[in-house]
């Protein structure tokens, strides 16, 4: 089944969400200390729009999203075809203004991913990928060019994208899972655009509780350009559950070293317990 027309949604909404949050950036005043769980005007302004032009064109559909806005009110949040939607993933990148932010928008047909899209307005960068359509990237007014996932085969060869750390953002090293380099951002949808790309080859979640809008558009990335993404012990994830939450953390790879990537995490949480 084609999504082709769901991806040109997704596409046009992230765009004009995009638009709107550079307005709004250029003049917005920088919070040094942001808090992971900021929220802002900006949020709830480009989930509008995105919401706006998603149900002017599938009134019938359900939509998930981050943010309690008007337009969600008397919609279902559960059904066959659902929109799942987060209008800036790594606020604190935009409240920061270290262009570390991105607009998620996805679709989900049964469970099934249709299509996705990120978009990084800041840095524009836009990567997108449709359920049997491959992934694809378009940087500035590049024209878009298809994306595979990296070809490293050995864990200590790899780059690990990660949460910006608190502490020492130096190590490499994630419990028995030792990579030769790291690359850190506040948005999730980048980090699973970097695996995506190939700029890194493993990203781990270790967040037991976080929801669908966190990571639904980037998981079709991965997927399509090769990759895999699961839960950290290999489980299957699910969308569009109650409550939109993920309860089993998230571990996303170039595919190659996804099975001793889950053995070295499972073995590190063995070794705690």
């Amino acid at each position: 089944m084609s999504y082709q027309t769901e991806l040109d949604a997704a596409l046009d909404a992230a765009d004009a969400a995009g638009c709107e949050l550079l307005r709004l950036y250029a003049d917005f005043q920088r919070i040094p200390d942001a808090p992971a769980d900021i929220s802002t005007e900006a949020d709830r302004r480009a989930q509008e729009i995105i919401l706006a032009r998603l149900q002017r064109q599938f009134p019938a559909d359900a939509y998930c999203a981050e943010e309690g806005t008007a337009a969600l009110k008397d919609r279902p949040a559960q059904g066959a075809r659902l929109w799942i939607i987060d209008p800036i993933d790594g606020t604190r990148g935009f409240a920061r203004k270290n262009g570390e932010f991105s607009v998620m928008v996805a679709f989900v047909d049964r469970g099934t991913i249709g299509a996705g899209v990120v978009l990084e307005p800041a840095r524009q960068r836009l990567t997108y990928a449709m359920r049997g359509g491959g992934c694809w990237k378009r940087d500035g007014s590049d024209v878009p060019v298809q994306i595979r996932v990296s070809p490293a085969s050995r864990i200590a060869d790899a780059t690990l994208t990660r949460s910006r750390s608190k502490t020492d953002s130096t190590s490499h090293r994630v419990g028995d899972l030792a990579t030769a380099r790291v690359l850190e951002s506040y948005s999730a949808g980048i980090k699973l655009a970097f695996v995506a790309r190939g700029e890194a080859d493993i990203y781990l979640n270790f967040y037991r509780a976080f929801h669908d809008w966190d990571i639904c558009a980037g998981h079709i990335l991965v997927d399509e350009a090769g990759g895999k993404v699961t839960g950290l012990a290999g489980e299957t994830l699910q969308y569009g559950q109650p409550g939109a939450l993920q309860q089993h953390g998230l571990l996303a790879t170039n595919g190659r070293l996804h099975d001793e990537a889950v053995s070295a995490v499972t073995a590190s949480a063995r070794s705690k317990a």
